[in-house]
């Protein structure tokens, strides 16, 4: 902030106690008067006529510091800026300026004062220049001006303004004197005076070179000791209150500095601790560029001598805390891939270090070496296996940890307490609860060291320590662990141990060394896994977080132990089969509850994919016990993140023919089948793609008939022959390609469950293979004309063809769909006639029975209706009579004619139908007629049976 963008807005001084006229003229006067005075010293102290004027000086000096008991104003800091400098360059050769040069340093102490609170705002940029001169006054040697700039700095952080004005000031207030005298001039003006608020100073010291400046003096503070530790605190103290003060620390180089300097002499160790204490407030606030500078080979061999002092030579709590604060330090810098710790032998030193007392050495740094195995030694402990760990990144690193045999100690560390023996040896006293966080922490160190260094690992028998491990983890006896790994492990319980023994096991299977995964396979580990796991999960509170991620690392170790041996397959057998069904039931209802079911359900299904795929044995186990089904179930219920795992597993396993009855006779809850619901998994698939499709689900673009518009959008550049390109890479990351095979696998006609619109869709899978084909020479010919590059004729032509024929493809699969969708829209036509004649013959039932109601309604409730419809009736009756042809017929008594029943007989219907009756007419005359003689008649049959 200028000050001079301020000058033309300042106000005149108007006084808090506002006197009459009069004193309000004296009292302007003597605001003048007294910057006139300021004016008037520097002039005295600067002037070549005055210079030499040293009674003079003092005397002025002594009257001005006077007036200044309370503290500077805010608008004359500038001037006693000067007036420092001036005092600065007199001290050495003049003694008698130094009482004036202590007293005015001794002030700066104090707050500053202002007249307005528009002067905070206003002299901001003064303040920041005077504390950054501040600084500067550090040139002089004198260590009694060193120590009083110090010790104002350090007075900035809890100093308060002065509860009493001095002496001559009490009372003033009450009172209001009508004439002024000089004695107590400046005792009344500085009843307006204020302080400056608390922070203001310390907020412009972040902006001003104060910090920075008291680091560079630290060179010049070589014979002064005392002055340097006190400059020490307080940059620890300015460190440890601002980013902004150690920003500008760092941008002095710091954290060198400080490094260089912490191992000079110093009896109390002060200098050691105090410089510690900076890095870490530079450390917590700009840790990269911290351990950037903390580099160098010069602060690493300074690190290195300060740590091994405070090893060998500290005793005291107090210097065992400082010993692991060097400690992290120094992991902090290990994290540098710059860093120069094996080049400074640091690295073999800390390695040596990190190995005691497990193995016994020769080196003269440890023979005198004695631990007193409290808290602070387990924590040094622990942040040497983390070192390890750390340093392994460098190659050179793991030459030396196989010179030191460091896997060899860390396998001695991680042995179960039932394999050391009974009685501890005088090097290995650590209680059984700091035992345990060693333990732990040697398991987390050799699950980064065992991948990378395997010779040396199968060398010490990693497999057979770790299976042993797990055997103790999973025991029924008595323990009383303390549970350190997580809060859901609990005390009493070995589950820390198993979850990062598992964890080694897991990270070294996955590096695919054969030596590895048949020496594991040699001693059981499959069945021993599979035990483990099932014994984990008929637990009833086995769901926590720990053991979920414990079963799915299990999961993995099998996966990568019989991916690619058959062998292993069929040892993995019914029993992996049976956990594998049981997990796949479990389903993903809890895919999202953040206790690592997701994870869980993935590497279930990479167990199927690696274990059980492949071997028919197995395959036709896990297909028995309807497995083919609980993946499709778990297709049609897991979010999409799942359906590439699970799509490849169905795929695989239909190789085996079995499988496809299985597959083709699934339904879901809605009952949808497995093709219709794979089609819509296609169709969601090309939406995510933006595929073009007309309303109905063809082709819409006969050139273009599977291609993305992401993919159309995408720079058109040109491949490296080593590098595969989009139109390959799509392949990957959908999955049309998936579905395509399955339905490779299950044929493309007489599907179940398929409407008109997947049949459309159909018709696209059915060639998916040779659109994917037309794309890739269609991409390739674009290439070759983004290259530059002219094929010869033949092959041109050749290209042409096949982009023809793709594009013939699609035109015939769109004239298809069209088809598909013409007899469709004919057999909605012909159902919608159907309905339409269903529901004609419906209403006019429903007419007809309304009318037969009226009808009867109006014959029982009117007699005169009855009577018509009875005459109607009888009348129809009559003329339905057949006419005799003659008069003699028509006098002709009446014949009537009865049947009689000659036999029945049962056919197989059911009903009146199965019943055959066979009937024999006999006529009989009327009363008065003749008998005629009995006639015999052939019978007449009849049939209850419907033709």
């Amino acid at each position: 902030m200028d000050s001079s963008r301020f000058v033309h807005r300042r106000k005149p001084d108007i006084p808090v106690i506002g006197p009459r006229a009069p004193d309000k003229k004296q009292h302007t006067q003597e605001v003048s008067v007294k910057s006139i005075e300021l004016s008037k010293v520097i002039r005295l102290l600067e002037d070549p006529l005055t210079v030499n004027l040293k009674e003079r000086h003092l005397f002025v000096l002594k009257k001005l510091l006077k007036r200044c008991q309370i503290g500077f104003l805010l608008k004359e800091l500038t001037g006693i800026a000067k007036i420092l400098n001036i005092c600065a360059e007199k001290v050495t050769d003049h003694p008698e300026y130094q009482p004036i040069f202590y007293e005015a340093l001794h002030i700066c102490r104090l707050p500053f004062l202002k007249e307005k609170s528009s002067d905070e705002l206003n002299y901001a940029q003064d303040v920041i220049e005077f504390l950054s001169h501040m600084g500067c006054l550090m040139r002089v040697s004198d260590a009694e001006v060193r120590q009083h700039i110090v010790e104002s700095v350090k007075s900035f952080y809890s100093s308060v303004a002065p509860k009493l004005l001095p002496d001559g000031t009490e009372g003033l207030t009450k009172t209001k004197p009508r004439t002024f005298h000089s004695e107590n001039r400046f005792s009344r003006l500085a009843l307006r005076l204020q302080p400056t608020s608390p922070g203001y100073r310390l907020q412009l010291l972040e902006r001003s070179d104060l910090a920075q400046t008291l680091l560079l003096s630290m060179a010049a503070l070589e014979n002064q000791p005392g002055i340097k530790l006190q400059l020490l605190q307080t940059l620890q103290i300015l460190s440890s209150s601002s980013d902004m003060n150690c920003t500008s620390i760092l941008q002095a180089g710091g954290a060198e500095t400080i490094c260089l300097h912490m191992n000079q002499p110093d009896p109390n160790g002060q200098v050691l601790f105090h410089s510690s204490e900076i890095l870490w407030n530079l450390l917590e606030r700009g840790s990269t560029e911290v351990t950037a500078q903390l580099s160098s080979m010069e602060c690493v061999i300074s690190l290195k001598e300060a740590f091994l002092h405070q090893l060998i030579n500290g005793f005291r709590h107090s210097d065992l805390q400082l010993r692991n604060d060097l400690l992290v330090i120094t992991t902090l810098i290990a994290g540098n891939p710059n860093s120069l710790l094996i080049e400074s032998l640091f690295a073999k030193q800390l390695v040596v270090f990190a190995t005691f007392p497990e193995l016994k050495s020769h080196n003269p740094l440890v023979s005198n070496l004695k631990l007193s195995y409290n808290n602070e030694d387990l924590k040094m402990k622990k942040m040497l296996l983390n070192l390890l760990v750390l340093m392994s990144k460098d190659l050179a690193a793991l030459q030396l940890y196989k010179e030191e045999r460091v896997l060899l100690a860390v396998l001695m560390l991680v042995r179960p307490p039932a394999a050391s023996p009974e009685r501890r040896s005088a090097s290995r006293q650590w209680s059984s609860a700091q035992q345990e966080e060693v333990q732990l922490q040697a398991l987390a160190t050799l699950c980064s060291l065992a991948p990378i260094m395997l010779e040396d690992y199968m060398s010490c028998q990693g497999n057979a320590v770790l299976l042993l491990l797990l055997d103790w983890c999973v025991a029924q006896d008595a323990f009383f662990g303390q549970g350190h790994s997580s809060p859901v492990e609990g005390r009493g319980r070995r589950k820390a141990q198993m979850r990062h023994c598992i964890r080694v096991l897991r990270s070294v299977t996955s590096s695919g060394e054969e030596s590895v995964n048949q020496d594991l396979c040699d001693q059981g580990t499959i069945n021993q896994l599979l035990g483990i796991l099932m014994q984990m999960e008929a637990s009833p509170d086995e769901d926590d977080l720990v053991s979920l991620e414990i079963k799915s690392d299990i999961q993995l170790i099998l996966s990568a132990l019989c991916e690619r041996d058959m062998h292993r397959k069929e040892l993995f057998g019914s029993e992996g089969v049976e956990m594998a069904v049981h997990f796949l039931k479990k389903g993903s209802d809890k895919f999202y509850s953040g206790l690592g079911h997701n994870k869980l359900i993935l590497s279930t299904v990479d167990c199927v994919w690696s274990c059980i795929v492949g071997c028919y044995t197995t395959e036709d186990y896990f297909l028995a016990k309807e497995g083919a089904s609980l993946l499709m179930d778990l297709l049609s219920s897991s979010p999409r993140c799942v359906y590439c795992n699970v799509l490849a597993s169905l795929l695989e396993l239909c190789d085996n023919p079995n499988a496809l009855s299985h597959i083709l006779s699934w339904r879901d809850s809605r009952g949808q089948t497995a093709p219709r619901f794979l089609l819509q998994l296609w169709m969601d698939e090309e939406g995510e793609l933006n595929v073009s499709r007309d309303q109905d689900g063809g082709i819409a673009d006969p050139q273009r008939p599977i291609l993305g518009v992401y993919q159309q959008e995408d720079p058109q550049l040109s491949f490296p022959a080593n590098v595969p390109s989009a139109a390959v890479l799509e392949l990957s990351e959908n999955l049309r390609s998936k579905i395509y095979s399955i339905f490779c696998k299950l044929g493309f006609h007489d599907l179940p469950g398929l409407s008109r619109k997947h049949y459309v869709t159909l018709s696209v899978v059915r060639r998916y293979l040779d659109f994917k084909v037309g794309e890739v020479w269609e991409e390739v010919s674009r290439e070759l004309g983004l290259d530059g590059v002219r094929p010869t004729t033949p092959d041109e032509e050749a290209l042409s063809a096949v982009c023809k024929i793709s594009e013939d493809t699609a035109r015939k699969v769109a004239a298809e769909q069209r088809s598909i969708l013409e007899l469709q829209e004919k057999e909605d036509i012909s159902e919608e006639q159907l309905m339409y004649t269903e529901i004609k013959s419906h209403w006019k039932q429903k007419e007809l029975k309304a009318k037969s109601w009226d009808s009867y309604v109006s014959r029982t409730s009117n007699y005169e209706i009855l009577k018509e419809v009875k005459a109607q009736r009888e009348e129809y009756i009559e003329s339905s009579r057949p006419k005799p042809e003659h008069e003699e017929a028509a006098v002709h008594p009446t014949e009537l004619i009865l049947g009689h029943v000659i036999s029945v007989e049962r056919t197989g219907s059911s009903g009146p139908a199965g019943v055959k009756l066979t009937l024999a007419r006999t006529s009989i005359k009327a009363s008065g007629q003749d008998q005629a003689a009995p006639t015999t008649q052939d019978p007449e049959y009849f049939s209850t049976v419907k033709d």
